[in-house]
């Protein structure tokens, strides 16, 4: 059954590639706007036909989304005194700044339990619009840097405000409205209810909180944000009932990212570039989950192989297959959302979801996101060739010169030095001692939280306590930094590539959209990530499976 639900996914996302890239191609590639949209350009006063240079471009990024940290740690903050506050208590100001960052950054990292800690208007009025507005910022990032491939002698990337009000109202909006309904179908819960008092089996009383959770749950997955209206995410019945609805879920998060190289191709007027990168998505992603697959059915372990089975934090609806699948596509995108307990995975199949994220989740990563990244990844491929033939490398008829591969390097330099520079800043204050497990697991959690929030997924290993002022603000910076500087340096790349002169292909141009391409982009992420990363994970998960 697991080799199904995996082929049917596959089968799903290559149907639905070409009309859902095609789709957003047109929305983002159009010069006309609805009423609606001329409406919500007059109140930001917004040109819609104005454009903007790649520096303006990314000061609108950070000035919307300083805006929408301060809002929505007011909102958190002011909560009790709301309409649908439930009776709950304010947030403490370090777990409203960790939210409020967690939330703009597409993280969702969460410090809380959300059934019980945030009132029904914050979700729906803060966390959830967080969840379509931080989407529509990657994808936005990611139209500008292929403009910049697409056009030449040319200082404008388009307008952050019109890409950011057309992807919302015309992709997010019309998808996320079908999903939800076909969640409530599958008997997610819509309602606005303060919950309901039942008797368990064992005689004793439990609240069940109720709320708008299929219009939260939607968006959570197709704009690869991840956070769960309840504490235990898509495990809890109220957000993923079934194993088809599990299946739904997944392909959510995965369809806007792999549909989105479809996008690039079209816009560079190359179809088969976007194939390329398409297939190194591709690549990464079907050896991610038949690993992660492999490692969790293998049972590993004293408990496990003497129970037959990896059963533990793994819901029996789901099973080890549907579970360990869903882990994959959570942590190859920048979801976060979870079905199971990843800190009772086996010590190497908890080790894939980490990896998954050190690849920079390019595979195919977040919503806009994942592009951006692959494509950074694609440049630094281009020049590691030119170094190997002694040419100035070209990517999409560009040259990719000592401008351009300083914005890469340091794009790939930023996550990595967050996630080693947080882990070495919490061992060595003693905020390790959190974590309910010493050795070689202990490490792994804490590796897994700096990576996870560095990277901008949200899901935890577990098992460590992070509601503390030190983790709540630390974690909170590693996600504000590893959000917004790579952005900066995506769109300095974009600028530096717009203004170029377009490079005729020669005899020695290197093809990038044959298999030997996809194949040496496949072999730079992976060197890059062992040599970066390997020395902590053999501190950590490869040392628990080796002992």
């Amino acid at each position: 059954m697991g080799a199904v639900f995996v082929i049917s996914l596959v089968v799903a996302l290559a149907v639905a590639y070409r009309f859902v890239g095609d789709y957003m191609y047109r929305v983002v590639a159009g010069t006309k706007h609805s009423a609606v949209e001329r409406v919500a350009y007059r109140l930001v006063g917004v040109n819609p036909s104005g454009e903007q240079t790649w520096g303006v471009y990314a000061r609108s990024v950070l000035a919307f989304s300083a805006i929408s940290i301060l809002f929505l740690y007011a909102f958190t903050r002011v909560q009790d005194k709301l309409w649908l506050s439930l009776g709950f208590d304010p947030v403490t100001n370090h777990v409203a700044w960790n939210t409020a960052v967690s939330f703009v950054t597409n993280t969702n990292w969460q410090a809380y339990s959300g059934e019980s800690t945030m009132g029904h208007l914050v979700q729906m009025a803060g966390l959830a619009v967080q969840n379509f507005v931080s989407a529509s910022v990657g994808i936005a990032v990611a139209v500008a840097l292929v403009r910049g491939f697409a056009r030449s002698r040319t200082e404008q990337l388009g307008n952050f405000w019109v890409d950011l009000t057309r992807i919302t109202i015309r992709i997010l909006l019309p998808m996320a409205v079908l999903g939800a309904v076909v969640l409530m179908v599958g008997g997610v819960v819509q309602n606005l209810s303060g919950g309901t008092d039942v008797t368990t089996l064992t005689g004793g009383s439990q609240h069940i909180t109720g709320g708008p959770v299929a219009s939260q749950e939607v968006i959570k997955e197709l704009g690869t944000n991840g956070g769960g209206f309840y504490n235990t995410n898509s495990a809890h019945p109220f957000e993923n009932p079934t194993t088809w609805t599990n299946w739904f879920e997944i392909f959510l998060l995965l369809v806007i990212p792999f549909s989105l190289p479809r996008v690039f191709g079209r816009m560079v007027g190359q179809n088969r570039q976007g194939y390329a990168i398409l297939a190194v998505m591709a690549t990464l992603a079907i050896a991610s989950i038949v690993l992660t697959n492999v490692f969790e059915l293998a049972h590993n372990g004293t408990v496990p192989q003497a129970v037959g089975a990896a059963m533990e934090g793994k819901d029996v609806r789901f099973g080890v297959s549907n579970s360990a699948t869903f882990a994959a596509a959570t942590t190859l995108t920048s979801t976060g959302a979870v079905n199971s307990f990843h800190d009772s995975y086996t010590s190497l199949g908890g080790m894939m979801p980490m990896i998954n994220m050190m690849l920079g989740e390019v595979a195919p990563g977040g919503v806009g996101a994942g592009l951006y990244g692959m494509l950074i990844l694609a440049v630094l491929t281009v020049f590691v060739a030119g170094l190997m033939v002694g040419r100035t490398p070209e990517y999409i008829g560009k040259k990719i010169g000592a401008r351009e591969i300083k914005f890469a390097s340091l794009y790939f330099l930023i996550t990595p030095a967050l996630v080693l520079v947080g882990v070495a800043a919490a061992m060595a204050t003693g905020n390790n001692s959190t974590a309910l497990n010493v050795g070689p697991h202990g490490f792994s959690e804490v590796v897994y939280a700096f990576t996870s929030a560095s990277n901008n997924n949200g899901s935890a290993f577990g098992g460590i306590t992070v509601n503390t002022w030190w983790w709540d603000i630390a974690l909170g910076l590693a996600m504000l930094l590893g959000r917004f500087l790579p952005i900066i340096m995506v769109l300095g790349l974009a600028g530096s590539l717009a203004r170029q002169v377009p490079t005729p292909a020669s005899a020695g141009t290197l093809p990038t959209h044959k298999p030997l391409f996809v194949g040496m982009v496949v072999g730079v992420v992976l060197i890059l990530i062992a040599l970066t990363f390997l020395p902590t994970l053999a501190l950590g998960p490869l040392a628990e499976g080796l002992s």
